[in-house]
C-alpha cells in the first residue's frame, strides 16, 4: 500500500529523543511518510520516506536500488521546490564524494583511500593517537566543570584526521566550527559561510601540496588528479572534505554518546575500570546504543519498490534509520540498556553494503584509546548536569551532544 497520511514532522522534539518516536513507528510498520524540519539546510520542508528496523533498514542499505547520486538526488530537490535552490547552501563542490555516487564512480573514489584506512594501516597510528590523547587530557583545564566534548572529544578526530591528511597544527583551529555548521548548522546562511570557507582552504591547501608534496593522504589524491587523471578537480575537494568530516564526526559522537551514557551507568564505567579487555566490546556498545549518525545519507528510489508493506514509488527520497536499527527489539535483547558486555556485532552504526564506513577502524581505534585513557587519568569523573539535562544538536544526520559538563574529580 501507499500511505497517504499527514507526514510526521521531525522536528525539535525528534531531535532531543528519536527513540521513543522509531519505537513507535516501528510498531506501526517499516516505511513511513515524514518530513524533514523546515529550517535544516538542504532539504528542509522536504517530504521523504523514513525506514525503521533491523532488517529491513539493513537490507535497504545494500539495495542497488535505492541511489545516493548527488545528480540525481540534485535533480529531484529541484523537482520538489523547483523556486529554491536547495543546494545554495551546501556547495556540489564539497559534497560530489563517494557517499554520493553509485558504482562505477563510487568504486573508483572509494579505491583511492582504501588503503590508508584498512585495519592494518590504521594499528600503526596506535602511538601517535596514544600521544596526541594524552596530551590532550593533560591539557585539561583544573576547572571545576570541564566541557568534555569542548575540550577533549572534538579536539581528538581533529588531530588525528588532519595527521592522516597533513594539516598543519597550526592551521586545524576552524575545523570544530566548520564541521559544526555543516552537519547542524542554526541556518542556510551558517552552512553556505562554513561551506564557502572550507572550499577556500582546502583548495589553497591543495595548491600548496603541488607545490610541495608530502607524505599523506591528501598529497597521494593530489597526485592520483595530476599524474593518473583518476578524478576531477571537484572530486578532489570532495573527498579532501569527505575524509575531515567523516574522520571528525563519527568519532567525536562515539566519544559524547558513550561517556554520557557511561555516567549515566556507574556500574559499567566501573566495569571498564576493572576490566579493560572489555573496551572493544564496549566501544561497539556505545555505536550500537547510540549510534552517531541517527539516519544513513539520503538515498532515492530508482524504480518502483517495496519495503515492508508499503510502496515506494522512483523518485521518492528515502531516510534510513540507523538509530532505529540498532535498538530493535526483534534483532537486540532490551535494546535501550547499556551493557559493555554484551555480545558485539551485529549493530549498522557504520552502515552496510558498499557505503560501510571507510574510516570504521580508526573511529574504533581512537575510541578505544580515548576511553582507555579517561579511565586511567579521571577515574572518578561524574557528570556536572543532571542527565535530563542534556541538549542534541539539530541534525538530520547525526546524533551528538551540545555540550558535555563533567566534573574531572582528579586524584
Amino acid at each position: 500500500m501507499i500511505q497517504d497520511s499527514v507526514p510526521l514532522e521531525l522536528d525539535d522534539a525528534f531531535m532531543q529523543d528519536p527513540h521513543s518516536v522509531y519505537a513507535r513507528l516501528n510498531a506501526e510498520g517499516s516505511a513511513h511518510r515524514v518530513m524533514m524540519p523546515p529550517g535544516v539546510p538542504v532539504c528542509g520542508g522536504l517530504p521523504v520516506w523514513l525506514i525503521t528496523g533491523y532488517e529491513e533498514v539493513r537490507s535497504a542499505l545494500a539495495d542497488p536500488r535505492l541511489s545516493t547520486d548527488l545528480n540525481r538526488t540534485d535533480r529531484l530537490f529541484a523537482q520538489n521546490e523547483p523556486d529554491r535552490n536547495k543546494r545554495g547552501a551546501f556547495s556540489s563542490a564539497l559534497a560530489t564524494h563517494m557517499l554520493h555516487s553509485d558504482p562505477p564512480d563510487h568504486t573508483r573514489l572509494r579505491k583511492l583511500v582504501n588503503k590508508a584506512f584498512t585495519s592494518r594501516a590504521i594499528e600503526k597510528l596506535r602511538p601517535e593517537i596514544e600521544q596526541i590523547t594524552g596530551e590532550l587530557l593533560a591539557a585539561l583545564p583544573d576547572d571545576d566543570t570541564v566541557d568534555l566534548l569542548d575540550a577533549f572529544a572534538f579536539l581528538l578526530p581533529i588531530r588525528v584526521i588532519c595527521l592522516l591528511l597533513g594539516v598543519p597544527l597550526e592551521e586545524q583551529e576552524n575545523f570544530k566550527s566548520w564541521s559544526k555548521a555543516l552537519v547542524s548548522g542554526d541556518s542556510p546562511a551558517a552552512t553556505a559561510a562554513a561551506s564557502t570557507a572550507m572550499i577556500e582552504y582546502l583548495g589553497e591547501l591543495i595548491e600548496r601540496k603541488r607545490r610541495t608534496p608530502t607524505d599523506d593522504v591528501l598529497a597521494a589524491l593530489v597526485s592520483a588528479r595530476d599524474v593518473d587523471d583518476r578524478l576531477t578537480e571537484t572530486e578532489l575537494v570532495s573527498m579532501a572534505f569527505l575524509l575531515f568530516i567523516g574522520g571528525h564526526e563519527t568519532t567525536v559522537n562515539t566519544l559524547g554518546n558513550g561517556t554520557l551514557h557511561l555516567m549515566r551507568n556507574l556500574e559499567q564505567w566501573e566495569a571498564l575500570r576493572q576490566d579493560r579487555s572489555l573496551l572493544p566490546g564496549a566501544v561497539e556498545e556505545f555505536l550500537r546504543l547510540e549510534s552517531p549518525l541517527k539516519h544513513a545519507t539520503f538515498r532515492c528510489a530508482t524504480e518502483d519498490l517495496r519495503i515492508g508493506d508499503t510502496e515506494i514509488p522512483a523518485g521518492d527520497f528515502v531516510l534510513l534509520a540507523l538509530a532505529s536499527a540498532n535498538r530493535d527489539p526483534e534483532r537486540f535483547g532490551d535494546p535501550h540498556t547499556l551493557d559493555v558486555r554484551r555480545p558485539t556485532g551485529g549493530h549498522v552504526a557504520f552502515g552496510h553494503g558498499i557505503h560501510y564506513c571507510l574510516g570504521a577502524p580508526l573511529a574504533r581505534m581512537e575510541a578505544q584509546v580515548a576511553f582507555g585513557a579517561l579511565l586511567d587519568t579521571y577515574p572518578a569523573m561524574r557528570l556536572a548536569i543532571d542527565p535530563d539535562d542534556v541538549r542534541w544538536r539539530t541534525s538530520t544526520l547525526i546524533r551528538g551532544l551540545h555540550s558535555l559538563p563533567v566534573r574531572l574529580n582528579r586524584p
